[in-house]
């Protein structure tokens, strides 16, 4: 019952700090940074309507997030002359 369990922690430090420090980003490459968003816009849909938006991201291999940045940029571009 006392005895820790072999999985590491959320919080846990790696065994050898210099490889962990060395090691390449593992994160999924992005269209932007997630430095460039600054506001969460939130909205009301029906639980059919998530399913759906759900399914036709994961079918594009796509994030829901991903995929609804690229509709809005594509529905409501910047006015011209603002660079992107």
């Amino acid at each position: 019952m006392n005895e820790r369990s072999p999985r590491r922690g959320f919080a846990t430090r790696p065994a050898d700090p210099e490889s962990w420090i060395k090691a390449p980003d593992r994160q999924a490459q992005r269209a932007q940074p997630d430095a460039d968003f600054s506001a969460r816009l939130t909205i009301d849909v029906t639980v059919d309507m998530r399913g759906r938006i759900k399914i036709a991201a994961f079918q594009r291999g796509q994030t829901v997030a991903d995929m609804l940045r690229a509709l809005f940029e594509r529905e409501f571009p910047p006015p011209s002359g603002e660079g992107q």
